[in-house]
C-alpha cells in the first residue's frame, strides 16, 4: 500500500472552498452582480471613484470566499493605457510651470517617502517579523512589479511581497476616497455624469491607437508601469502641444475604472491570507506609518505652494498610481499637480527604489 508522504500533500493544488466551487462564468457573474451593488451604493452617498471602490471591495469579498477567478493580463493592460490616456486629456501646460518653480520641494517630498517606506521594511526585517528580505521588497512605495521580480532573484517569498504591495494600495485607496467623500461640497455631489453621450468618432480612434501604441512599445522596452507610464507621457505632450485631443466615451471609462477595482481585490485570496497572517500587523502599522507621514507632506505642501488640502494629500498618497489617478479625475482637485507629483514618484523610485531596496536588503 503506498504511503502518502508530506511533501506529495504538499504538491498537491490547494482544495477549492466556497465560491471557488462554483463554475469560472458563475463566479464571474456573482463578482459583476455584488459589483453593480456595491458601485451603486457608493454613488449614491456620493464617494468618489465609487465605480472603482465598488467592484475593489467585491472583488476582495469574491477572493477572500474561495473565489478562483483572476482579471486576464490583456485586459488589464487595456485598462492601463485608457486610463492613461484618460488623466493624459487633463494635462496642461501649467503642470510644468508648476513643477519646474517647486522642484526642489517636490524631490524633497518623493525622497521622504522612499526614504520612510525603506525604513518600514528595514524594520519589519530587523525585527525577523517576515522571512529574509521579504518585508524591504514588500514596503516599498511603487514599482510593484520591478520588486517583485527583484525579491524573487533575491530568494525572498514573492507571495508575501505580492500581499503587502496589495494591501497596501487598498489602504491608500480607500483612505483617499474617504478623504475626498469629506470634502465634497453639495454642488459638486449634484453633478451627474452623461454615460453615453455621442462621442467624436475620429479623436476617439486617434485616442486608442496612440494609446495602445505607447503601451505597446512599453511592454517591448520593458519599461516599468510602462503600459501605463508611456501612453500617459506621449498623451500629455500631444494635449498640452494642442496636437491630439483626447476623447474617451464615459462607460469605457466606467468600465475601465470597475476592471482596475477587480485587478486589485481579486489579488486577496484566502490561502494567501491565511499564509500571509504573521505579517498582517506590522505591514498594516507599516502602511499607516507611510499614509500619516504622507498626510503631513500634504500638510507642507499646502503651507508652502498654496493648494488646496485634497490636492495635496492626493499628490503625495503614496501610490497607485492608476488607482490615485482614477480617485483624482473623480474629483474637484487639481489634476495636473496630483499627476506631477505621482509621475515624477514613480520616475524616481522606478530609477533607485530597486537599487536602494538591494543596498538595505544586503545590509539587514
Amino acid at each position: 500500500m503506498p504511503v502518502t508522504t508530506d511533501k506529495s500533500k504538499a504538491a498537491s493544488p490547494p482544495e477549492k472552498v466556497g465560491i471557488g466551487r462554483l463554475p469560472p462564468w458563475l463566479q464571474w457573474c456573482l463578482l459583476a452582480a455584488l459589483s453593480l451593488v456595491l458601485a451603486t451604493c457608493f454613488e449614491f452617498v456620493g464617494i468618489p471613484a465609487g465605480l472603482l471602490m465598488g467592484p475593489m471591495l467585491a472583488a476582495v469579498l469574491v477572493g477572500l470566499n474561495g473565489g478562483t477567478i483572476r482579471l486576464p493580463r490583456q485586459l488589464f493592460f487595456c485598462v492601463q493605457f485608457i486610463l492613461a490616456m484618460m488623466i493624459a486629456g487633463a494635462m496642461t501646460p501649467g503642470m510644468l510651470a508648476t513643477f519646474s518653480g517647486n522642484w526642489p520641494l517636490f524631490l524633497a517630498v518623493i525622497l521622504s517617502v522612499i526614504a520612510v517606506s525603506t525604513l518600514c521594511g528595514w524594520v519589519i526585517t530587523r525585527m525577523r517579523i517576515l522571512p529574509g528580505t521579504t518585508a524591504i521588497w514588500g514596503s516599498s512605495a511603487g514599482a510593484a512589479s520591478t520588486m517583485l521580480l527583484m525579491a524573487d532573484a533575491y530568494g525572498a517569498d514573492a507571495r508575501l511581497v505580492a500581499f503587502m504591495q496589495y494591501l497596501r494600495v487598498i489602504f491608500v485607496a480607500s483612505t483617499a476616497t474617504v478623504v475626498a467623500h469629506m470634502w465634497v461640497t453639495g454642488t459638486e455631489a449634484e453633478q451627474t455624469t452623461h454615460w453615453f453621450a455621442p462621442v467624436a468618432g475620429l479623436p476617439f480612434l486617434e485616442t486608442i491607437a496612440v494609446g495602445l501604441g505607447a503601451a505597446l512599445a512599453g511592454r517591448i522596452l520593458r519599461v516599468p508601469a510602462g503600459a501605463f507610464l508611456l501612453p500617459f507621457l506621449l498623451g500629455a505632450v500631444l494635449n498640452v502641444t494642442g496636437v491630439m485631443t483626447t476623447v474617451l466615451p464615459q462607460w469605457l471609462l466606467g468600465l475601465c475604472y470597475a476592471l482596475l477595482g477587480w485587478n486589485i481585490g481579486l489579488g486577496f485570496t484566502r490561502q494567501i491570507l491565511i499564509h500571509a497572517r504573521r505579517a498582517l500587523v506590522p505591514t498594516v502599522l507599516s502602511i499607516i506609518v507611510l499614509i500619516s507621514f504622507s498626510g503631513l507632506l500634504a500638510v507642507l505642501l499646502i503651507k508652502v505652494v498654496g493648494i488646496d488640502p485634497l490636492t495635496a494629500y492626493l499628490a503625495t498618497s503614496p501610490g497607485g498610481l492608476d488607482s490615485i489617478a482614477v480617485i483624482a479625475a473623480s474629483s474637484n482637485v487639481d489634476l495636473s499637480f496630483v499627476m506631477a507629483l505621482q509621475t515624477a514618484r514613480l520616475l524616481i523610485i522606478t530609477m533607485i527604489g530597486p537599487a536602494l531596496a538591494r543596498f538595505v536588503a544586503d545590509r539587514a
